[in-house]
């Protein structure tokens, strides 16, 4: 997506190994308890564990890949910050210097603690409950912005076919029932979701398969080499960023995932190539076979090259492609953003609504409402400013995610990790430093609004760890046990 639509030891007090991997339980789901009346059930006890319809690798492959893109929608603005050359040499560099490393530290992660909930475990795990809470906010705040870009982009490529979308009370309402309809569908399980994303994923990468393949015989090599003038490269690496980030946004429901300690490693390796390949490849036959100015190569150009590569027909496709990927977008971000808040209430941070599940889905229902309302707010905001702060909230999280796979590497070295990445301690510094180089490369170039929104929504996160612990010890609000929050998260246990 397009940033002009975005942007200590701790030993748990949870008992030991609290967080991790999901144990085994004997109860069955018939005898749980299922204390409120209105359609959804608490289950604790490790419901993920019980829950027969696990993600397995392909529905997990697709979720990931639209996590991070959902195909080469939004690449068009790293052409017009700064030109062809720049804009292939980014993409085809960048992946290394950040994608990688992010996946490998994901990967690690995920599989020596894979319940839901993913980095927030793992940053409570290496920094105590303050680190979790801190990272929960950075992250879901960084998500649910994210979220509320998608409604609108299916708007705006739904008014180049039917222009009365393009403004006033069709529009609102355009936005409005997709974001309730996309809900309603995440609401149904993570299994149908997934599939879904299988679906749309194969629809929306096809038409960039044709127009590619029927690129080829007007390729002019030459035409790659372009330098950009007058290169904003603000726009640039945000372009980068966004396009290529949220690797471990899946990990929130690592307790979903099937055997996630094979499963993973594999599904992000897919996704990584499929997401690499997916926009350098387009990128490659739009610059080499039309010769379009640099300021032409505005959100949605892939459709007008399209068109002029192969006729209207291919032009449309791309355009419903668009709408059919923001809405894999939105159905895998609001998924783990969901199921972020129902970890972060097996760790307590949350009152234990949040860790309800669905009584015929078993979805978090009150983390679906919840995301949904939040993003539906947004989506009827200007939000240029907020949109680019959710990159610098994700750099944040990220930056406490490096720093918590380094704590723990030293601090659990005997901790069982079914993949480990190949490399010491010193080496996974290196790892680490390159992508965290580029995060507070980022982070610097942001506009004064960006730096307090983001100092506004970060004091708001720590309002909320002081609030919620006011609650727990006064009784204001209700939160798992400790048996409740030891069965559900898991043991991790070297």
């Amino acid at each position: 997506m397009s940033p002009e639509f975005q942007i200590h030891g701790h030993q748990s007090p949870r008992g030991e190994g609290a967080v991790g991997g999901a144990s085994q339980s004997k109860e069955s789901l018939e005898n749980m308890d299922s204390s409120i009346d209105l359609g959804e059930a608490v289950l604790p006890r490790n419901t993920a564990a019980k829950n027969p319809n696990k993600l397995t690798l392909l529905p997990l492959i697709f979720l990931i890949y639209f996590e991070v893109a959902g195909g080469p929608y939004g690449a068009e603005p790293a052409v017009q910050a700064a030109g062809a050359l720049y804009a292939l040499l980014g993409f085809l560099i960048f992946p290394f210097v950040w994608s990688i490393p992010e996946s490998l530290v994901t990967a690690e992660l995920a599989t020596a603690i894979p319940g839901n909930g993913g980095f927030v475990l793992w940053a409570d795990r290496a920094f105590g409950p303050f680190c979790g809470s801190l990272m929960g906010t950075w992250k879901f705040l960084s998500g649910v912005i994210n979220s509320a870009a998608f409604p609108v982009l299916c708007a705006d490529y739904l008014a180049r076919v039917e222009p009365s979308v393009a403004s006033g009370t069709p529009r609102y309402v355009t936005v409005a029932g997709m974001n309730l309809a996309l809900s309603f569908l995440n609401y149904t399980g993570l299994t149908i979701v997934g599939y879904t994303a299988v679906a749309l994923g194969l629809a929306s990468l096809a038409p960039f398969v044709l127009m590619t393949a029927m690129a080829v015989p007007r390729l002019r090599p030459a035409r790659w080499l372009t330098r950009g003038r007058g290169n904003d490269w603000r726009l640039f690496f945000n372009t980068l960023f966004w396009n290529l980030n949220f690797w471990d946004n899946a990990s929130t429901m690592a307790g979903e995932v099937e055997r996630p300690e094979r499963t993973f490693p594999t599904a992000l390796l897919s996704a990584g190539l499929m997401t690499s390949l997916g926009y350098l490849l387009p990128l490659m036959a739009g610059t080499g076979a039309v010769d379009a100015p640099q300021d032409a190569w505005g959100n949605g150009f892939f459709a007008d090259i399209a068109g002029s590569i192969a006729g209207r027909w291919l032009k449309y496709w791309i355009e419903v492609g668009a709408v059919l990927s923001a809405i894999g977008l939105y159905e895998a971000q609001l998924s783990s953003s969901a199921f972020q808040l129902l970890g972060m209430a097996n760790l307590r941070l949350l009152p234990r609504i949040f860790a309800s599940r669905a009584k015929w889905f078993l979805t978090p229902w009150a983390g679906i409402l919840t995301s949904s309302l939040i993003t539906l707010a947004i989506s009827f905001m200007s939000f240029n400013d907020i949109i680019n702060s959710a990159n610098f909230l994700y750099g944040l999280g990220m930056l406490m995610e490096f720093s918590a796979f380094l704590w723990l590497r030293k601090k659990e070295p005997n901790l069982k990790r079914p993949y480990r990445v190949p490399m010491r301690l010193p080496g996974l510094v290196l790892l680490c430093l390159v992508p965290s180089a580029f995060l507070i490369f980022v982070m610097a170039i942001a506009s004064w609004k960006v730096f307090a929104i983001c100092a506004a929504l970060t004091a708001l996160g720590i309002a909320v760890y002081y609030t919620m612990a006011v609650c727990k010890s006064r009784g204001c609000l209700a939160f798992m046990d400790e048996e409740e929050t030891n069965g559900e998260i898991g043991t991790g246990d070297a």
